[in-house]
């Protein structure tokens, strides 16, 4: 039986007032907006202003000077949405981004893209030209008579509408809170008239934010039973974790040590788990490790455990076998996960937390009647470079003198000289091979953070920046290849607009490096990948930013990097990295030539 409690959510402490709109001055429906903003905690706006918008904006405006939801500026309304994302990463709140209509809108629509496949609730809100403008060929008018706006955000969203009267406001609204925080999480959209947003309210925000955020407590105890049948079977188990395990990392990293059960992660998930473990077996997946193939790979394994897993293409190693068998048990949050493991023996849906809350229960009382499990051999008792006991590839180049530095040799040094509770935020491209293989942490609290679901290049600048916005005192580096960077270089003012301590690492190499070790890797020609070369850290300084090269590898020993997040201003680390070195990445090149797919670009 499927059984559900329902956790209240606990309101913030918000200052003592009726309203955020000043005496005197009509409260607008572009108000009752941001009321319930505020009844949420949500303490900032992302987005780029424009006419039709304004209306909001103004009711920012005057929300900002009561200690109310302020508006931060980006500098392209899709490095908003990032920002959005990266403020709901960092904040557990959803995020909230708005633009103006037209050209404002259809900017949106990679960022809001990336938060649906990254399965990150956020909150878009784009206008429309005045509804008695519709259809007349209005400046940027994007109503269904024109560029339909509206009906392109139906592909990227939950929750999609048009509020087409004042009336219809606060139902829409609420519906697209609610929607945002269903399992799966995602991005929903509201898009509004100007008119109706600055009509005034006849209304005020009077269903409480408690009303519109469940967290369930939901658990299929009959599955959970099977379960424990299967662990009570077995003499050894094997874990896979992925990105979705979220606050249940604690609960499942005890049943492992109960169970002795060895474990590896996809890319995303080991930023859940402890990566010096002795019985991390590292990464399977896009740029893993050899040590975690060849557990799963064991014949000796007796059951699989994939925990909050999509089972996406970089997760399984291009849908392999050595993960998708009969050995697995798929245990997740979102039904639509399973419908890529329909080969499992058995899938147990359910918030992951309680489901191991109900395992550890059955764990602890098999224990205390003697019941062991084996654990499965495979890695050395010696530390590798970084700390951890799997296996790296090409290990001896961590500790390369040699210049240009060598991207082993980079990672390895974040692995040890970042603070322990750095936010790290790692953009598509080279720099996706190089963290996922070299950069290890033993902080198991989600503080690695990378976008595999859609794969957005300049994803990490405006994340890094949204993620320090909703907390300043959080050391927070974003690594990014300079092909990425180029992208969406002008970001980094907003860094230094807000004064934020965010330190960008370029990884400098004058080309987009999977694309150009891609073509090289699957015989492809070679084309497109080609960068000039660019002095980012002069480009930085113009920008009103420091900027610092890094061409050897003593320089980079001598960052100091406690004291670059304690600064009031980004930095950027312009580090000229060595371009013929190899990302991990073969095996993916391989499912790429076997499919007749293209190269990844970044």
């Amino acid at each position: 039986m499927l059984q559900l409690v329902n956790i209240p959510y606990l309101a913030p402490e918000l200052p003592d007032t009726e309203s955020l709109t000043q005496p005197g001055i009509t409260t607008t429906y572009a108000d009752l907006i941001v009321d319930y903003l505020h009844q949420m905690g949500i303490d900032t706006v992302f987005g780029v202003p424009g006419g039709a918008i304004e209306p909001l904006l103004n009711s920012l405006a005057r929300s900002e000077r009561r200690g109310g939801p302020r508006l931060v500026v980006a500098r392209h309304e899709c490095g908003a949405a990032f920002m959005a994302d990266g403020y709901t990463r960092e904040t557990g709140k959803m995020g909230v981004v708005c633009a103006t209509t037209g050209p404002g809108a259809t900017n949106l629509i990679t960022g809001v893209a990336s938060a649906l496949a990254d399965e990150v609730p956020m909150l878009v809100i784009t206008a429309q030209t005045p509804l008695p403008k519709f259809g007349k060929r209005a400046l940027q008018e994007s109503s269904c008579t024109a560029i339909d706006t509206v009906g392109m955000f139906r592909y990227v969203t939950q929750f999609n509408t048009l509020v087409s009267h004042h009336e219809q406001l606060e139902s829409k609204l609420v519906s697209a809170i609610m929607a945002a925080h269903r399992k799966p999480n995602g991005p929903v959209h509201i898009s509004i008239p100007a008119d109706v947003l600055r009509s005034p309210a006849t209304i005020k925000a009077h269903i409480h934010s408690d009303l519109l955020v469940h967290d369930f407590a939901m658990a299929d105890d009959s599955a959970i039973a099977r379960l424990g049948e299967k662990l009570g079977r077995v003499d050894n188990l094997v874990m896979y974790i992925g990105n979705g395990v979220g606050k249940a990392s604690a609960q499942i990293m005890e049943f492992i040590e109960l169970t002795g059960a060895a474990f590896v992660t996809g890319p995303m998930g080991k930023t859940w788990v402890d990566e010096h473990h002795p019985l991390y077996r590292g990464v399977y997946g896009f740029a893993g490790h050899e040590s975690a193939k060849n557990l799963l790979q064991s014949k000796d394994v007796d059951l699989i455990l994939a925990v909050g897993t999509e089972l996406g293409e970089l997760g399984t190693s291009g849908w392999k076998d050595d993960l998708l068998n009969t050995k697995l048990v798929h245990i997740d949050s979102s039904i639509e996960h399973f419908t890529r493991s329909p080969m499992a023996n058995l899938h147990v849906f359910g918030n992951i937390d309680v489901i191991f809350t109900r395992l550890l229960e059955k764990v602890r009382e098999a224990r205390k009647w003697g019941r062991k499990w084996e654990t499965l051999p495979g890695t050395s008792s010696t530390p590798n470079a970084n700390g951890g006991f799997f296996t790296l590839a090409d290990e001896s180049k961590c500790y390369s003198d040699e210049r240009p530095v060598k991207p082993q040799r980079l990672m390895s040094h974040l692995s040890r000289q970042l603070p322990e509770d750095t936010r790290i935020f790692v953009d598509a491209g080279n720099g996706w091979s190089w963290a996922t293989h070299y950069l290890s942490r033993s902080n198991s609290a989600g503080l690695y953070r990378i976008a595999m679901g859609y794969g957005s290049m300049a994803w990490s600048i405006g994340a890094a920046i949204g993620s320090a916005i909703g907390n300043r005192m959080a050391p927070t580096l974003c690594i990014v290849g300079d092909g990425s960077y180029l992208m969406s270089a002008q970001e980094i003012t907003v860094a230094a607009q807000q004064q934020l301590p965010v330190v960008f690492l370029v990884l400098n190499d004058a080309a987009m490096g999977m694309v150009m070790h891609g073509q090289r890797l699957g015989q492809q020609e070679s084309i497109g990948w080609e960068l000039n070369t660019v002095d980012y850290a002069l480009m930085a300084k113009s920008m009103g930013v420091d900027g610092i090269v890094i061409d050897c590898p003593t320089q980079l020993d001598q960052v100091d990097y406690q004291a670059l997040f304690s600064k009031k201003g980004p930095t950027l680390l312009d580090v000229r990295i060595d371009r013929n070195e190899v990302p991990p990445m073969g095996d993916r090149i391989k499912g790429l030539a076997v499919n007749g797919s293209a190269t990844p670009g970044g």
